[in-house]
């Protein structure tokens, strides 16, 4: 038989994390062990990472929501976080507990990368100069740069000083507004940014207006992909006819907030239908949940550098399989894996 059990745990950021939405310096988040009677000592480990503020499961009763899941063992149509861990958890125990969440990858075998984008977190103008350098210095061939925290124009230097640096062909370049800007704004500011040669700008404007960001999209010089937009859209009915709308050229997956693994893989195929390409990122979550969303966008051979990390970002993370090397994320089956079920509180 399944049994199943959760903890809390508050991951602690090495730095002010800012957005356009907010200023965080510690992460909540919780583990998930599921184990089976008939393989004693064998413990499956996932992650729920509850988003506050953004997922659409953040309530006060999520707790609750959590123990019925743990105790009935009918996830499949619980909030998205929580089908996420599930997910994994079943998956790693199902594989002897080893970490090992979408076996079948080369990419597994620590013999092949996965090309991820640098992230560069809002900051004053110093403080992001200081981030861009250390990013380029470090290899990264593709930055994503959030945008929409500090003064505009200031912004706009920042992306002029890489670009006199490192040209288009040279330098990929994402932005990242978080929904900053306006319906009324977004267009002048989009061609504004364009002269700077943009791969692409995540969400320029809050997620629920879809007539406006069908008209962005139209008319953006920059290419928009879709990210906040995903949330809370679990039929493949409304999938298609949402990105027939807007017409996005990307969207970009982030399995805790779009429906987990097995939704991802279906906004994939919306995606693929309507001709828009896409890439994977995390939702903050610990090494448990960047591993499992690591190897699931490896299992899909990913074109575009994807959204992703080492879990770096925290001063008590978990210990990590992921191990990067310039701009290329690899997986050491090697490395040593602890269970977070048994930290101390």
């Amino acid at each position: 038989m399944l049994t199943a059990r959760w903890r809390p745990y508050r991951l602690d950021f090495n730095f002010e994390a800012r957005t356009s939405r907010a200023v965080m310096h510690v992460k909540d988040t919780y583990f998930l062990c599921v184990e089976d009677d008939s393989r004693p000592g064998v413990c499956g480990i996932g992650e729920v990472p509850l988003f506050r503020g953004l997922s659409a499961e953040d309530t006060p009763d999520f707790e609750s929501v959590l123990d019925k899941a743990c105790l009935t063992m009918d996830w499949a149509q619980a909030p998205s976080s929580v089908r996420m861990g599930f997910e994994t958890a079943l998956a790693d125990l199902g594989n002897g507990g080893r970490g090992i969440i979408f076996p079948g990858s080369q990419w597994l075998s620590g013999q092949s990368g996965i090309v991820i984008n640098g992230l560069i977190w809002m900051g004053d103008r110093h403080t992001m100069f200081e981030r861009i350098q250390q990013k380029l210095e470090q290899g990264f061939g593709c930055l994503k740069l959030k945008i929409g925290g500090i003064d505009f124009d200031d912004e706009t230097d920042l992306l002029k000083y890489i670009r006199r640096r490192f040209p288009a062909d040279v330098l990929e370049l994402r932005a990242d507004a978080n929904g900053a800007f306006t319906p009324d704004n977004a267009l002048s500011r989009l061609e504004r940014l364009s002269q700077y040669g943009l791969h692409s700008i995540e969400q320029p404007i809050r997620a629920g207006q879809p007539e406006a960001m069908a008209r962005i999209c139209e008319f953006s010089p920059v290419p928009v992909a879709l990210d906040e937009e995903l949330i809370g859209i679990t039929s493949d009915e409304v999938k298609a006819q949402m990105l027939d709308l807007i017409k996005p050229q990307y969207i970009i997956l982030k399995p805790a907030l779009c429906g987990g693994f097995a939704e991802a893989d279906r906004w994939i195929d919306a995606a693929t239908a309507a001709g828009a390409g896409w890439w994977a990122t995390s939702a903050l979550e610990s090494n448990i949940g960047l591993n499992a969303i690591a190897q699931w966008a490896a299992a899909h051979r990913p074109e575009l550098p994807q959204g992703l990390g080492t879990g770096a970002l925290y001063t008590n993370n978990t210990r990590s399989q992921l191990k990067l090397c310039g701009q290329n994320l690899f997986f050491d089956p090697s490395a040593p894996r602890d269970n977070p079920m048994n930290y101390q509180r």
